[in-house]
């Protein structure tokens, strides 16, 4: 018997996380499956949950467009798409194209490499603050700063700025958590106050240019091409939220797996050459973005599956990472599991996530980090979650610990 189907309301995610089990069905009978929109009066969508699926959407943009109503789940109105459209993520080739090339320059291996000790600094300073407590949040003392702390090095954005952009990230990205925000209208000022602080940002390294991405950014590339200032401050949105929320939400939702699953700590504390396969694991196993919605160009098949030209198509990332014919026991949360070819960074394709190295070097670090200085971590006190179905979020994640106060390896 077909259970009953929800997996777009976001109290559904608050309460249970992601849910699995209706997935699993989804992808044994009904792979391709029609859901109906929340909102009164909007169409419904088609949820993609195999993996071989999501990779086929993310790989033919000139079929399954970001940029038509863009790659959001919910519906912008026009004046919005116009705006939003000129962000990266947004974007079909070959806009798309022209603009990743002009911003790759800022992600070399040379650029990335040059935040590693920077990355280490930040972790051993953090667990410093925390060593005198014995108990805190994961979330706020580890997870949430680690990443905020790396985008704003990035940028070179000053000290005093962190908390704000700290600030907009969540009030962005948990748009359906009252906690965090009120409704579209305090969405937009938060989006218009960030994007004038990046155009402020913009115009100082205008004036004093550094060795950082954002100079490398402004800069003319090898055509005498330059970004725009409105995709310059979009791209910067972008950055900040995407680099910050998706390894912050790794990062929690990785130490309770190992919580859950004390074996696996213990295995990796014994193995740390399994450290780069937990990484892609953790990925997998939390899926930090859950979903992403492309819109049909024409008429065409998917899944054996008709899909009409303008219908609306989602891409369940974390279903996705649980297909059980592309991964063994895809239930059981595997340190060292190898083939992983999980869809964590985007299924492929022109959107393949442009930070990738730099949240697997993250996430790295700050785990070995911690297993070098609070190798007895626990969990301490229900953890609580994010009320979204965008991102798998959890807000609180109570540990405790006894701190080493040097380094134990």
């Amino acid at each position: 018997m077909a259970p009953e189907i929800d997996i777009i309301d976001p109290d559904v995610y608050e309460r249970g996380g992601i849910p699995h089990e209706q997935f699993a069905w989804l992808r044994e009978n009904d792979p391709v499956h029609w859901h109906a929109d929340p909102n009164e009066g909007v169409p419904g969508f088609w949820a993609v949950t195999r993996h071989e699926d999501v990779i086929r959407v993310s790989r033919r943009p000139e079929l399954f467009s970001s940029h038509t109503r863009t790659a959001m789940f919910e519906e912008f109105a026009d004046e919005e798409i116009a705006l939003y459209g000129m962000m990266m993520l947004f974007q079909d080739p070959p806009d798309h194209t022209k603009l990743r090339g002009m911003v790759n320059k800022g992600f070399t291996p040379r650029m990335i490499k040059k935040l590693e000790g920077h990355i280490r600094r930040i972790c051993e300073q953090l667990i410093d603050e925390a060593a005198s407590l014995g108990e805190c949040d994961f979330v706020e003392h580890f997870a949430a700063p680690l990443p905020l702390y790396t985008i704003c090095e990035l940028l070179g954005a000053p000290l005093e700025d962190r908390e704000k952009i700290f600030n907009w990230s969540n009030k962005l990205v948990a748009f359906n958590d009252t906690e965090y925000i009120g409704d579209r209208t305090e969405s937009q000022q938060f989006a218009a106050e960030f994007m004038g602080w990046a155009a402020d940002l913009a115009r100082e390294r205008e004036a004093t240019p550094r060795d950082d991405i954002v100079t490398k950014l402004l800069a003319p590339d090898e055509n005498g091409d330059r970004i725009s200032s409105e995709e310059f401050q979009l791209f910067v949105l972008m950055l900040s939220i995407a680099g910050n929320e998706t390894t912050r939400t790794a990062t929690a939702g990785g130490m309770q797996a190992f919580f859950e699953r004390p074996d696996e700590w213990e295995r990796l504390r014994a193995d740390r050459s399994l450290l780069p396969k937990a990484v892609e694991e953790i990925v997998r196993w939390v899926s930090p973005i859950n979903l992403f919605r492309r819109t049909a160009t024409q008429d065409t098949e998917l899944g054996g599956t008709a899909v009409k030209e303008g219908d609306k198509v989602v891409l369940f990332y974390g279903s996705a990472n649980r297909d059980e014919r592309v991964f063994d026991d895809p239930f059981r949360f595997d340190v060292g599991r190898d083939p992983n070819p999980h869809i964590g960074f985007g299924g492929g394709g022109p959107h393949f996530c442009l930070g990738t190295h730099l949240a697997r070097m993250n996430l790295k670090i700050i785990f070995e980090t911690i297993l070098d200085r609070m190798p007895d971590i626990r969990q301490a006190g229900e953890a609580r979650r994010l009320r979204s179905n965008f991102v798998n979020g959890l807000k609180e994640l109570p540990v405790s610990f006894t701190p080493s106060p040097t380094r134990t390896r």
